[in-house]
């Protein structure tokens, strides 16, 4: 998940694998771009050309090398500069108390807090975009859309990230939006049921604004399991939903591609994520949670992001800018809520079993959805792979005779490439595939019970083109096409250790953890978080040397001198960074083969 746009990073190029679904045996659809290397950088593009295509030219004089030093000199300045600034809006952005970063003007229409059940969300209605007002933009004919953002360390907005998003494109295409934000500290005891019932308000009343049209759901990553539970609850009628990177199917994943899932078997399940909350007076702090997605390819995380940073320092400072104030917006979950969610869902497995509790009187059960379900996924994608989107429709309904006789109505659509982030936040997605999806909900309703894979043939490939020229097709499917294996069992002993662990944990150890625990241990484990020390740490706040980089930036930035893409210097500095680079993927190949392996001997195949 350390993507801006298109990818979240990967081994290879998509290809046809033996437990994908029809979507991945066929060619990509034509508005599907080419495969691209999955190994990309944050600012979601490869910094640099491959060893092997890099130009091979002579110095020709002094001056080469020359001009190649003032360059090299000129973009270090930038560079720490960037890190200088970033450090700085990290720090502004806290001391304001962690806004939201939507780019669209909204209002509040309900606050959580304040609920008899309180809970930290909000429920906000969408403006203004620029300088246009809601009146200029919304067909009052079309449902509502509901944007609900994932609450996975970071904090709201990545729905709404810029115009070319979730949000825009839902608004170009004339539906009324909603977003739902939370704030970053939980109420005291908040539950994940006070959040259920909490977004089970905020549905009802957007649709009590519309005539009783019920609104559109549209979840990111596990706000999608948030909008599956509310359309499992047993009394309310919910409508269409999209669900976007949602994991249902937790230990699902192709070996060697999605190591997330095996991180409980090193670490003993729930009991770690319950010991730091209680370490933090009953709060977890998602920077752990960012730190895990920044583990899955620490090459990214540590490497690619920052050399394509200084590659195209004068092209990449902005959007690295923006995207790092998101990326390092750590927001914070309550110690009951942790517990719950990766004891339930992320170990349990409980949500495809029918066992995860909404409330006290309502079990979720997948099989009384009667909503559309539209999913999403990605084979870029390696937090979210389609295994953990698509596995529980297997499980849930054993054939497809028997999804028809619930009268449910599944479609699901694929990427071949695009990473994690890049289902909500890459531009060209936003603006084709969520476009495509939303002008086509009342085709989808139409639809009789079953499952079905969405196909988009563009011919032309403008993620901009008119609704004529492209065309949307749903390819009837057999529950045995998106039928994956995986070993069970060896995930079923995890669960019952993760128990055990847990169960000694909070008897024995738990209420002396919470004896310990003070305001000055939490306000320290907080400042002293890796991720946030190693940003902080470049702004003149804590090394006030840095205020040198300001004046050195304003003095290059007015006159600067970039060489040009074919020096030859600039074509060996991009060699040695792609062989880096393919030295940290290599890397990670084997550190992941190694952790499968040493999974299947503690837990068995």
């Amino acid at each position: 998940m350390i993507e801006a746009e298109t990818s979240n990073g990967a081994d290879a190029p998509v290809k046809a694998r033996k437990s994908q679904p029809a979507t991945g045996k066929s060619k990509p659809a034509a508005n599907s771009p080419a495969p691209e290397p999955r190994n990309k950088g944050v600012a979601s593009r490869e910094p640099h050309a491959t060893a092997d295509s890099l130009p091979s030219k002579a110095i020709q004089s002094p001056f080469d090398v020359w001009a190649y030093q003032r360059d090299v000199l000129e973009r270090s300045i930038l560079f720490f500069d960037t890190l200088r600034k970033r450090a700085n809006a990290m720090l502004e952005h806290e001391q304001a108390g962690l806004p939201p970063l939507l780019n669209f003007k909204y209002e509040t229409l309900l606050d959580a807090r304040q609920f008899e059940r309180p809970a930290n969300y909000a429920l906000f209605r969408i403006t203004e975009v620029g300088d246009e007002c809601w009146d200029d933009c919304v067909d009052p004919a079309k449902p509502p859309v509901i944007i609900i953002d994932p609450r996975a360390g970071h904090g709201p907005g990545i729905g709404g990230f810029k115009r070319d998003s979730e949000v825009g494109t839902a608004l170009h295409v004339g539906h009324p939006v909603y977003f739902v934000v939370f704030f970053p500290e939980p109420c005291p005891q908040q539950t994940l049921s006070d959040v259920l019932a909490a977004l089970e308000r905020f549905v009802a009343h957007v649709t009590a604004l519309h005539s009783g049209k019920r609104p559109v759901l549209y979840g990111n990553c596990q706000a999608g399991w948030a909008a599956t539970l509310l359309s499992a609850h047993c009394d309310i009628a919910m409508g269409p939903a999209v669900l976007n990177g949602s994991p249902l199917s937790y230990w699902e994943g192709e070996p060697g591609a999605n190591p997330m899932r095996l991180m409980a078997g090193f670490v003993g399940g729930v009991w770690l994520n319950h010991f730091l909350a209680d370490l933090n007076q009953d709060r977890f702090d998602g920077a752990w949670l960012v730190q895990n997605f920044e583990n899955l390819k620490p090459g990214s995380a540590v490497w690619d992001k920052y050399a394509n940073l200084f590659t195209k320092i004068d092209t990449e400072q902005d959007r690295f800018l923006d995207f790092e104030r998101w990326w390092g917006g750590f927001y914070r979950l309550s110690g009951e809520e942790i517990v719950a969610i990766v004891e339930d869902l992320f170990i349990g497995n409980k949500l495809e079993r029918g066992q995860v509790r909404i409330d006290e009187h309502c079990i979720a059960d997948l099989k009384r959805i009667r909503n559309p379900l539209v999913i999403f996924a990605s084979y870029g994608d390696n937090i979210t792979p389609p295994h953990q989107a698509l596995g529980w429709i297997p499980a849930v309904y054993g054939s497809i005779d028997e999804l028809k006789r619930a009268g449910q109505r599944i479609v699901y659509l694929t990427n071949p490439h695009i990473g994690h982030l890049g289902i909500f936040v890459s531009a060209s997605v936003a603006r084709f595939e969520h476009r495509a999806i939303l002008e086509n909900l009342s085709e989808i309703e139409a639809l009789q019970p079953g499952l079905y894979e969405m196909k988009i043939d563009n011919p032309t490939g403008d993620p901009d083109c008119e609704r004529h020229q492209y065309s949307v097709r749903f390819e009837p499917r057999r529950i045995e096409d998106i039928r994956f294996d995986y070993p069970a069992k060896a995930f079923e002993r995890v669960r019952q250790v993760s128990e055990w662990n847990e169960s000694a944990y909070r008897t024995f150890v738990s209420p002396w953890v919470k004896a310990m625990a003070n305001p000055w241990l939490s306000a320290s484990m907080q400042w002293l978080h890796p991720m946030r020390a190693s940003r902080y740490m470049w702004s003149e706040r804590f090394m006030p040397w840095m205020g040198a980089f300001a004046v050195l930036a304003d003095a290059v930035s007015k006159n600067r001198r970039a060489i040009a893409d074919e020096h030859p210097l600039l074509a060996q500095e991009r060699q040695l960074i792609a062989q880096i680079s393919a030295f940290w993927e290599a890397a990670r190949k084997v550190r992941d083969a190694a952790q499968e392996r040493t999974f299947t001997t503690l837990y068995g195949a």
